[in-house]
């Protein structure tokens, strides 16, 4: 009978020296480079956020609220039979000052005739109007820009990409339309937002 081969643990592959012959100049040099790269502690960045938070919690929030509003609640608000402002009053129990851009302007204006009952509601005097700077007219990274910018206002969408998108930007609650009412979610409790 022959001898039983055993299983050697914790073997190693055996590596060169850079003191071998073989290895260049070069890449014995490399090696020493790299081993000081190491002792450095490594700069990173640290995303900034306003001093307006507290965690989570947004303190320039409060009445009167200012409530940028997206092009579909404006069209669903008039599917659900909604006065938009006295229904955000029902819904915040506050005085509320709703903002249209001139994106979101632009946007119901390329919806053309079917639409028209929207655009009259947009260009009603309670509405503030805010001027866009930038080019282009798509609405959805103006709202989230001005948000991320301004943490004052609540977004008003039934869009839910863009809900998605403001959900990740800390301190903006969402306004939306459920059972032919508005809620609110992200509200820190103490502003009297109700819960459902």
């Amino acid at each position: 009978m022959g001898k039983q081969k055993t299983r050697k643990f914790a073997a190693m592959k055996r590596m060169i020296s850079l003191k071998d012959s073989r290895i260049k100049e070069k890449d014995r040099s490399k090696a020493k480079e790299k081993k000081k790269d190491r002792t450095k502690p490594k700069e990173r960045e640290v995303p900034k956020y306003p001093s307006c938070l507290f965690f989570q919690y947004n303190t320039q929030l409060g009445p009167p609220y200012h409530i940028l509003i997206d092009t579909n609640f404006i069209n669903f608000s008039i599917k659900a039979k909604l006065d938009i402002v006295q229904s955000m009053m029902d819904c915040l129990y506050a005085k509320c000052i709703p903002y249209i851009t001139d994106c979101v302007m632009a946007e119901i204006e390329k919806l053309g005739m079917k639409y028209r009952v929207a655009l009259r509601i947009a260009k009603d005097p309670r509405f503030e109007r805010l001027p866009c700077t930038h080019k282009g007219t798509y609405a959805d990274d103006c709202l989230v820009q001005r948000v991320t910018q301004h943490k004052c206002y609540i977004l008003a969408t039934v869009d839910r990409d863009l809900k998605r998108r403001v959900r990740k930007i800390p301190g903006v609650p969402i306004m939306y339309i459920s059972n032919h009412r508005y809620n609110i979610e992200r509200m820190p409790d103490d502003y009297g937002a109700p819960r459902f």
